[in-house]
């Protein structure tokens, strides 16, 4: 007797009808926005949200907006350049109008249910947008994806279940903020105490080369700006290329351990270290930093608030948000003497080991929730497919 999944079991032989999704789903249009109005426009504790791609938002009046142009439904944002995902939020919301976005009209349609089942789907639609020079999909990608009609009941108790799981990882989150906070009092000097220096008087900044190398099979690890996250760098998972590449691409520098690399497209602005001497070169869109004073001090302050929020001033583009080189040797570093720099670096990796380690401290917890909540993701969203869906 075959084995019978844990979804089969939940429908208990009711077959599920699956559906485009342009056919269950309203799409909507984003308002004619660019970056620069959006910084103008910026008021903290304003009521509507304005998303741009990747991380980039703005809080807005309701008057700066085209009333036409607001969505006041739970919807499913699409971030469709750059780094690709969706985003679900209750409203009220506008969002650049190169990205749509997608609610419920229907009372059989849970939209969370749904956007649950797009984010399960993330890397398909990330692999689709990874063929293009800059990632990015069209509309006709997500209208025609076929997505699981269940019952209204299955669904809901489906979004009950993950939603429990994502609350608890929200939670352990907002615990590594509050480390973070504590990172940026540390790092806060009264006028006088310390001397600025931009990054590129305190390090040495090399750019990559702005083209797509032929990957290998194996070979050397190729640091791209998706390889930076949470302040690591993980080899295991980069991409490879052979010797030959290797050399090409290290010409103006072979990253060092203790190096630090940044990204500068699309997810800009994230830090990591680069962990071994001689394992790793730089992919286009990414900038590698050698310090000339403490590398753990630089990496503290280019994660801190000093660092992030002079690079969300000059971060540039339009469509794909970009951060100059120029911009990059810029940043502000407070210098202090070294013995204070090996001080402020040790504290901070204390703190560093519980919020960014991958094996230590809240990430590991976080992580095993994640593990936790996608196990599960996946038993509730399995659904089985019948010989005629396409």
């Amino acid at each position: 007797m075959k084995d019978v999944s844990f979804i089969e079991k939940l429908l208990d032989g009711v077959e599920v009808e699956w559906k485009a999704l342009g056919e269950v789903l309203i799409r909507t249009k984003g308002t004619n926005i660019t970056a620069g109005q959006m910084k103008e426009l910026h008021k903290d504790g304003a009521p509507l949200k304005v998303f741009a791609g990747g991380k980039t938002i703005a809080f807005v009046d309701f008057e700066d907006i085209p009333a036409k142009n607001i969505n006041r439904e739970p919807s499913i944002i699409v971030k469709s350049r750059g780094f690709i995902e969706f985003e679900y939020y209750e409203g009220p919301f506008s969002h650049k109008n190169e990205m749509w976005s997608y609610y419920s009209k229907d009372d059989g349609i849970n939209t969370k249910y749904v956007y649950y089942f797009l984010k399960l789907n993330e890397p398909h639609f990330q692999n689709l947008g990874g063929r293009m020079q800059m990632p990015q999909i069209s509309i006709p990608d997500t209208d025609k994806f076929k997505i699981p009609i269940p019952s209204l009941s299955i669904q809901t108790e489906i979004v009950h279940i993950l939603d429990t799981f994502t609350t608890h990882t929200a939670e352990l989150t907002a615990r590594k903020k509050q480390y973070n906070y504590y990172r940026d009092k540390l790092l806060t000097f009264e006028e006088g105490q310390v001397e600025w220096k931009a990054l590129g008087e305190v390090s040495d900044v090399y750019d990559s080369l702005h083209q797509t190398p032929q990957y290998a099979e194996s070979g050397l690890s190729m640091i791209r700006v998706t390889d930076i996250k949470d302040s690591y760098v993980n080899l295991e998972k980069t991409l490879r290329v052979n010797k030959e590449i290797f050399s090409q691409f290290t010409k103006k520098h072979l990253p060092k351990k203790n190096d630090l690399v940044m990204s500068r497209v699309g997810s800009y602005g994230s830090v990591g270290i680069v962990p071994a001497d001689d394992s790793a070169c730089m992919g286009q869109n990414t900038v590698v930093i050698h310090p000339i004073i403490n590398s753990k001090y630089l990496f503290h302050i280019l994660i801190s608030n000093i660092g992030q929020s002079f690079i969300e001033r000059n971060v540039g583009g339009g469509n794909q948000k970009t951060l100059s080189l120029k911009s990059i040797k810029a940043i502000p570093i407070p210098l202090v003497s070294e013995k204070k720099q090996e001080r402020i670096a040790t504290v901070l990796d204390k703190f560093d080991t519980l919020t960014t380690s991958i094996s230590d401290g809240l990430p590991h917890e976080i992580e095993l929730r994640q593990q936790q909540y996608e196990y599960y993701r996946d038993l509730l969203l399995s659904f089985p497919k019948s010989e005629t869906t396409a």
